[in-house]
């Protein structure tokens, strides 16, 4: 039996030399990101000019939608729209939440739900109101904390979109 421990905790040591806090600081922080929601939205640019537009946003969440297991039915449940998000914006946690979704409260979503979701995502982004969305208008500039691995704002205020 010790020796068997003894072999667990050597297999679950980090390796040789390995730093944490080294490998978290030479890495650069990040000082432009993208919401999961606001990658689905650039991904729906179906004439590849750089800007989409809102009957291109309605037919990409129209046929995103219809990926989901049950989406036949013109409905889908929270687990399966946890499927449709882990597939269309990177993780089954990621914004907007089902509860977000779900106007009407029945735990059921419905395409036109999940429209109006991106639509009011969509209004959100078009920073200059022209009803298009560029790159530009879908990420997220953040100022780098010199201080910190992650970057970010140093006195804990809300980050700015530009």
């Amino acid at each position: 039996m010790p020796l068997f421990l003894a072999l667990l905790l050597q297999a679950a040591a980090p390796p040789p030399g390995h730093n944490p806090d080294v490998t978290a600081r030479a890495r650069p922080p990040a000082t432009i990101l993208a919401e999961p929601a606001a990658m689905f939205l650039a991904a729906c640019d179906a004439d590849m000019d750089g800007r989409t537009t809102g009957p291109e946003r309605d037919r990409c969440v129209e046929r995103a939608f219809r990926t989901a297991e049950g989406a036949a039915s013109g409905n889908i449940g929270y687990i399966a729209y946890a499927d449709w998000s882990q597939r269309w914006l990177g993780d089954r946690n990621a914004l907007p939440s089902p509860f977000e979704v779900d106007a009407d409260g029945d735990n059921r979503i419905t395409a036109a739900e999940l429209g109006r979701r991106f639509a009011t995502m969509f209004d959100r982004y078009d920073l200059d109101r022209d009803g298009v969305l560029t790159r530009a208008e879908l990420v997220t500039i953040r100022a780098a904390d010199p201080g910190g691995p992650e970057g970010g704002p140093r006195d804990g205020r809300k980050r700015r979109r530009r």
